[in-house]
């Protein structure tokens, strides 16, 4: 009886699960409408790659935040669109041409098999998105910035895990009245009935938490390693406030004035304090911070503004000399601005200040003086198992800097623009045209050049000469 009356337990205690989690599966009361999740999902798997996940700045392709707005009207023209775009723009639509020629003709993947309903949990997701109103948090408003959401299915999985932990602890609880049953049956004898820290502490459950925290432990150590380097719209703080926006953009200076590794290495390269001086031994104020910032490239490389002059054995200067070399030129600087003859008592403030952010930004736990390079923080960091040439795709392939690191010229503060992803590459690979004419490094591909020229091959990507070849990256 006892047989019967336990297996009856744990059958209804199963059905009840399994009862819950098709319900959980199958009875989404939104199904007749949009479904943000949903969309979520299928952005991710197919538009992420290409589309910013802010919905507000361009990536590869164009921000898909007011799609909806943009295409009012038309909106089973915007259906086929999304499904097979090369389809919409051979038909002549003309907002569809227009939108072809101004992403320079990349080519949308299709996705025939997207269904009505497909579109429109994807279209709500975008919107959600793009309007703030999707997720828990709000949409960030940094550059490339990502949106932290946490949407209901989070509380409901969590709710299954509870269940499914108090299942177990009540079928731990019959087994173990079971076991005692047993005993009594086969032996007389009155076993006593073990407590419930004693059934937690088996071998049985030590094993299962010791297993599960092993697949914890390796899904969170996956996980963390391919989003290194993931990090879209990150943002530091710099040691010297230096901006990109004046220097990129108010005065047009060339990246690769400052960044001369990126035509002819691996690496762009941080510049060195040298590079600055090539302009600022000239320009010993900026226009934002006056003697502030300026003053800290001149307290890392020995230069003294006073006398225009590199300071000899300046690393062997003590502290004390170095702050009365630089704190003078504050001071000179600030009594000229202010007409004055001598520090008052706002001027000894501002030099005291300026003075402190100058160690600051130059010392910390691992370096302890002030002469010395500057430790800028990195942004920009792929992982050691992705190998990326900034020479290849700058001198040869004749990519813009822009493509990759947003318009760095309008960034006062610098931030991760693209998400660096595999996928992003690839699809990147996919659709950039090889630029073949006069271009000698791509002499070799003579088949190539033949089919240009008579007209039976359109364009040459990135992917017909071995672009997505796993070892091209990973070696």
């Amino acid at each position: 009886m006892f047989d019967n009356f336990s297996f009856s337990i744990i059958r209804k205690l199963t059905l009840s699960v399994l009862t819950l989690l098709l319900t959980l599966s199958f009875s989404n009361p939104s199904f007749a409408q949009a479904d943000p999740d949903a969309g979520k999902a299928l952005f991710r798997a197919n538009c992420a790659q290409c589309h910013n996940r802010n919905m507000k700045d361009d990536l590869t392709g164009p921000a898909l935040g007011g799609t909806q707005e943009r295409w009012a009207g038309r909106e089973d023209i915007l259906y086929e669109w999304i499904r097979n775009s090369q389809g919409v723009i051979a038909s002549g639509d003309e907002y569809a041409v227009n939108l072809w020629n101004e992403w320079n003709k990349a080519a949308m993947n299709p996705y025939p098999n997207l269904t009505d309903q497909d579109i429109d949990n994807l279209l709500s997701y975008i919107d959600g998105m793009y309007t703030g109103t999707y997720g828990a948090a709000a949409v960030s408003t940094a550059v490339g910035g990502d949106a932290q959401e946490s949407g209901p299915n989070n509380l409901i999985y969590l709710g299954i895990v509870a269940l499914l932990a108090v299942i177990a602890l009540i079928l731990a609880r019959v087994g173990a009245n079971y076991h005692s049953l047993l005993e009594f049956k086969e032996s007389g004898l009155d076993v006593e009935k073990p407590t419930l820290w004693e059934m937690l502490t088996t071998k049985g459950v030590i094993g299962f938490l010791i297993f599960a925290g092993i697949v914890v432990l390796g899904f969170t150590t996956v996980n963390s390693a391919t989003s290194y380097g993931r990090q879209q719209g990150y943002q530091p703080e710099q040691p010297i406030a230096f901006s990109h926006e004046t220097h990129a953009g108010l005065h047009k200076i060339d990246c690769q004035y400052c960044h001369d590794g990126a035509r002819r290495s691996k690496h762009a390269v941080i510049p060195a304090a040298n590079t600055c001086m090539n302009c600022h031994k000239a320009i010993k104020k900026g226009s934002t911070y006056g003697t502030a910032e300026l003053t800290k490239i001149f307290a890392s490389i020995g230069y003294d503004p006073s006398t225009d002059q590199y300071m000899e054995n300046y690393e062997s200067l003590s502290e004390e000399d170095i702050k009365a070399i630089f704190t003078k030129w504050i001071g000179n600087e600030y009594m000229k601005d202010n007409s004055l003859g001598d520090l008052d008592g706002e001027g000894r403030r501002v030099v005291e200040t300026q003075w402190e952010g100058i160690k600051s930004s130059l010392t910390n736990d691992t370096k302890s003086e002030i002469p010395g390079p500057i430790e800028w923080v990195r942004i920009h960091n792929l992982p050691d198992h992705a190998y990326f040439n900034h020479a290849q795709h700058v001198s040869i392939g004749k990519v813009e800097c822009q493509q990759c690191h947003g318009e760095v010229e309008s960034m006062e503060v610098l931030s991760q623009y693209a998400p660096l992803s595999m996928g992003w590459c690839i699809s990147c690979h996919r659709q950039t045209e090889v630029q073949f004419k006069g271009n000698e490094y791509y002499n070799v591909y003579a088949k190539y050049h033949e089919e240009l020229s008579s007209g039976t091959r359109q364009k040459v990507t990135v992917e017909d000469i071995g672009g997505l070849e796993c070892q091209k990256c990973h070696y």
